[in-house]
């Protein structure tokens, strides 16, 4: 299927628009940035956070002023089924930000009605851009990604959350021995994106909307389902227990979860 013109155009908008997001981020990273807890001193947000978003929807609203938010920061909440939807995470891995300066992401998806029309995910301090999904192939910056390609469970690494890990939250320690080994990389974005390009067999985590937002749609196209963990479709409102797994595997995988 050939995407319209019209939304071609709000695609090439996009890719243009998160690497000037990114050359804005990296442009101020060395000055000094307010770094706020919201739940616990785990769950940080800095005021870059808001600065980068602020500069993604002031750009989308100059050239699409009658489209919808779905952001993590503020109160943009507009439902992914109601029109034409951006679903923005400005900073995602904003621990990593704050303690290492990399491993972190600019992440923004476009909806319409409810129905995915492209995600993109900027790994900042490596360069690495995905993006595609829908009408749309799936690269990561000039190389296009190719299909989920089947092997054994035993040669696949798995990126789990490390509470739900410990505490085998779901069964998901059940799947963890199945598999080589397990990776925390402590950005949902990036670990998605390992997922997507093949060097993981899935990533579970408890998470937000406009943390698989982007990767959804794109595995959509590569072969991959992004599901609860008791295997429904995520509601695009509240953090939920997720995972993006190959859809081929999900009903095997399902049932060593229940295991």
């Amino acid at each position: 299927m050939t995407a319209n013109l019209e939304l071609s155009q709000k695609f090439d908008f996009a890719k243009s628009l998160v690497c000037s997001a990114v050359a804005f981020l990296r442009a101020q990273m060395d000055q000094p940035f307010e770094v706020t807890e919201k739940t616990d001193f785990t769950d940080l947000v800095t005021d870059m956070d808001q600065k980068v978003q602020d500069f993604l929807m002031s750009e989308i609203l100059a050239v699409y002023p009658e489209d919808h938010f779905l952001a993590e920061e503020g109160d943009y909440k507009q439902a992914i089924g109601s029109g034409k939807v951006w679903v923005i995470d400005p900073i995602d891995g904003t621990a990593n930000f704050v303690a290492q300066k990399q491993d972190f992401a600019i992440v923004v998806a476009y909806y319409e009605d409810g129905i995915g029309k492209f995600g993109l995910i900027y790994d900042v301090m490596a360069e690495q851009f995905y993006y595609g999904g829908g009408d749309f192939d799936v690269f990561c910056n000039d190389e296009q990604l190719v299909p989920y390609k089947d092997k054994p469970f035993s040669q696949f690494l798995l990126a789990i959350n490390p509470g739900m890990y410990h505490s085998n939250h779901g069964g998901v320690a059940h799947l963890a021995e199945r598999v080589l080994g397990v990776r925390t990389y402590g950005s949902a974005a990036l670990s998605s994106a390992k997922v997507l390009t093949g060097q993981l067999l899935g990533y579970i985590s408890h998470i937000s909307p406009w943390d698989y937002a982007a990767s959804k749609i794109m595995g959509e196209r590569l072969g991959y389902a992004t599901v609860t963990i008791e295997g429904k479709q995520p509601n695009f409102r509240d953090r939920e227990f997720i995972m993006i797994v190959p859809k081929v595997r999900l009903a095997e995988i399902q049932d060593i979860l229940e295991g």
